[in-house]
């Protein structure tokens, strides 16, 4: 594997500690603040809606740049937003970073799009499971790490953190990316025949769907797993670890599982495993290692989805693929949002407990969208296939 895919673990690493660390301290980050609960979960959302609206348009105005300019201009972005979010004294500056880290967050796009087109088709899978497993070792480093020093020394510790390692990032990108990085930039050639494919919109569709069910619970993870068992700080960061652990498995097995048994094999089981693990975490309540070993399953299902979603999407217009890709991080970020917007109107009606029930439906939705699959990737007709 091309070695610069480590580069993008390693950046993908900082950008997930610090995009959802806020989810494990939100009760020391509200109370910091002055604001509800609810109102604090709403970083989430702002990062997300950040993200899906911003990340397209600056994979699209940076298309003609060289890659390790594009690359520079993510990492600059996130670690401003970071820098915003630690000196916010209100909950506006607060949301006001958040949208410059969004901004940052279109690096994920772009560097997928780069790891999809320095590797032979076959590959492809192992090669997104190498450019995410930052992401994943996030979960299993970054956010537990993050919630326990926001619980023991305050919310804006971690986050300073965040925007110290986002600088570290940008330096580490210049020094080692090479000016002249191959890869598609943003090719239109194309891209509305392939844009309005029904492949390619179920798939958006189902990023859509599965992540809006993940984030009803996620985004107030924290406060979920201590309202199922009160947990001290290194308890809470303890099986925030663990999750993340299983993240990692989950990532690297299902960049595996997609080279060798087929994206939509992959994506059946590991969808149907993630909605049974929704469904059973409120009935954990009271069980520490239940909920942990739920927790392990959910993390193995739900991280090794991304890697043959992705894969499969890129599949079908290689030439395409940083755009659609790009529109797919989107997906994945509005599902992001509406879960935290979902679950946020239910903290009312619905104990934190239960609310791993709210995204059962919408991962029902995302593994009936398999149903009208065919088994084989098809390029899209009439979309462009070669080099932009």
């Amino acid at each position: 594997m091309p070695p610069v895919l480590y580069l993008f673990a390693l950046c993908n690493l900082v950008i997930g500690s610090g995009a959802f660390v806020l989810g494990g301290i939100l009760v020391p980050l509200s109370e910091s603040l002055h604001i509800s609960l609810a109102a604090a979960g709403q970083a989430m959302t702002a990062y997300a809606v950040s993200t899906a609206l911003l990340a397209p348009v600056l994979i699209i105005a940076t298309a003609r740049w060289p890659r390790k300019r594009a690359v520079q201009l993510a990492l600059a972005l996130f670690a401003a937003g970071c820098l915003v979010c630690a000196l916010s004294g209100s909950l506006v500056m607060l949301l006001l970073g958040r949208v410059l880290m969004g901004a940052g967050a279109m690096f994920s796009a772009a560097a997928s799009a780069l790891a999809v087109s320095l590797v032979a088709p076959a590959l492809r899978g192992r090669a997104l499971s190498i450019t995410f497993l930052g992401m994943s070792i996030s979960y299993a480093v970054g956010v537990p790490v993050g919630a326990w020093l926001g619980f023991e020394y305050g919310w804006r510790v971690p986050v300073w953190l965040s925007a110290g390692a986002s600088l570290a990032a940008l330096v580490a990108a210049s020094w080692l990316l090479p000016a002249n990085l191959a890869s598609a930039g943003a090719n239109f050639s194309g891209f509305g025949v392939a844009a309005r494919q029904p492949a390619v919109l179920r798939t958006w569709l189902r990023t859509l769907l599965y992540f809006v069910a993940i984030f009803s619970v996620f985004a107030y993870i924290g406060p979920v797993l201590q309202a199922l068992n009160p947990l001290s700080s290194t308890q809470l960061s303890i099986t925030l670890a663990v999750f993340g652990l299983a993240g990692v498995a989950g990532t690297l097995s299902g960049g595996w599982a997609n080279d060798r048994f087929g994206s939509l094999p992959t994506m059946r089981v590991q969808l149907a495993v993630l909605v049974t693990t929704m469904a059973v975490l409120p009935l954990t309540r009271g069980h520490l290692y239940a909920t942990m070993a739920t927790l392990v399953v959910w993390g193995i299902a739900g991280f090794g989805v991304m890697a043959p979603q992705q894969s499969r999407l890129a599949g079908m217009a290689p030439a395409q693929a940083p755009l659609l890709l790009s529109l797919n991080g989107s997906m994945l970020y509005v599902g992001t949002a509406l879960g935290a917007v979902i679950s946020g109107a239910m903290l009312d009606h619905l104990p934190l407990s239960q609310l791993g029930w709210v995204g059962v439906p919408f991962g029902l939705l995302a593994l009936l969208t398999l149903a009208f699959e065919p088994a084989q990737v098809r390029p899209v007709a009439g979309a462009a296939t070669g080099s932009p």
